[in-house]
């Protein structure tokens, strides 16, 4: 990839159960590493939770989407305030790489690479149980990645739950 290419912002399935999507930061990956790592920060894209980077660490992410965006969009029926889910983690190489388990059932990889001034940040999200959970799990990552690009480049995102239920219907049509 040569340095004005970008990456589609649609992430693309690379195995039945495995998402692959990237971004481009204009950000060095030290500072993209914080907004990965460090709760505070982390919690404005993503969902908030201490993580220790130690193999085997276990830590708890805490989303709380309504907070993400002014406004928050609308909240899709059934989807609560508050989700905690429990992680591990998995391997750290600050700031390269950090692997962590997804609850119990997936696992998710980013990796950061040097592009210019800034950094392309692969998330790989595998063994998605089921068709449901690809669909969530797309739309989402591409939802919170938007969140974190506009962070970055000090833009004000767009409603978070909105963009959330387009993109699920985004998905629906273009994963198999």
């Amino acid at each position: 990839m040569t340095l004005m290419e970008k990456p589609d912002a649609h992430g693309v399935l690379t195995a039945p159960d495995t998402l692959e999507i990237r971004r481009v930061l204009p950000a060095p990956p030290e500072r993209v590493w914080a907004w990965l790592t460090d709760s505070e920060l982390r919690s404005k894209w993503l969902a908030a939770g201490e993580m220790t980077l130690v193999p085997g660490a276990e830590f708890e992410f805490v989303w709380r989407n309504d907070e993400l965006t002014d406004p928050p969009g609308k909240r899709p029926d059934g989807a609560s305030e508050e989700h905690r889910m429990t992680c591990r983690v998995i391997s750290a190489d600050p700031p390269r790489s950090l692997a962590i388990t997804w609850g119990t059932a997936s696992n998710v990889t980013f990796t950061l690479a040097p592009r210019g001034e800034g950094t392309l940040l692969t998330i790989v999200h595998a063994r998605l149980p089921d068709r449901g959970s690809l669909l969530s799990v797309s739309s989402g990552w591409h939802a919170h990645l938007d969140v974190l690009v506009a962070l970055v480049e000090n833009r004000k995102p767009a409603p978070f739950w909105d963009a959330c239920a387009a993109l699920k219907q985004d998905y629906e049509r273009r994963l198999p």
